[in-house]
């Protein structure tokens, strides 16, 4: 049986600086909560312990590196988190050159309801926070969600502060803000 492999590596052109050649401008912030709701979202499923681990350490790892790991993917370079596998690297060089990873998105199709996922779009809010959002607090899309944090709602629910109210609705604002200026 034979294997073949293929590696691309971004080069930039003299002045260019290697960041500005990748399509998705993602964090290391973005990469880490993208792991950290897989986490979340196998565990839930009673999936296997150490590959729910292994995201989270992966995740962590991702946070504590001294620079972005994507230009360090895009150098060809092994970002040195321990631990992290080539099927879990190719899912975050997927992620941070496309903005997207096919195994979240399914995963996310597949395991949660679409009034979850659309809450999940505002920072902070992972998935047992949008699936107590929906179920509990009876806030299905973002800009209920703004509503009720600025009316003060989500504090009467256990788990939520004014402070992660107040986070909550600096982040649905913004997501509102970005879609409006879209349009």
């Amino acid at each position: 049986m034979f294997q073949f492999t293929q590696r691309v590596q971004l080069m930039a052109d003299p002045g260019e600086r290697i960041e500005d050649l990748l399509p998705a401008n993602v964090s290391n912030a973005r990469v880490a909560e993208v792991l950290f709701n897989i986490a979340t979202i196998l565990e839930m499923q009673q999936a296997n312990p150490y590959r729910i681990t292994a995201y989270r350490n992966a995740a962590r790892g991702i946070l504590a590196l001294p620079e972005p790991v994507a230009p360090i993917l895009a150098r060809g370079e092994r970002p040195a988190v321990s631990g992290l596998g080539e099927r879990l690297l190719r899912k975050i060089t997927e992620l941070v050159t496309t903005g997207h990873m096919t195994f979240y998105d399914d995963l996310c199709e597949e395991s949660l309801p679409e009034d979850v996922r659309d809450l999940m779009r505002v920072p902070h809010v992972g998935p047992r926070t949008a699936l107590r959002l929906v179920g509990q607090v009876g806030v299905h899309s973002v800009p209920q969600l703004w509503e009720a944090a600025e009316r003060r709602r989500l504090r009467d629910y256990y788990g939520f502060g004014p402070r992660s109210e107040a986070r909550i609705a600096r982040g649905a604002r913004a997501l509102l803000d970005e879609e409006a200026h879209a349009a």
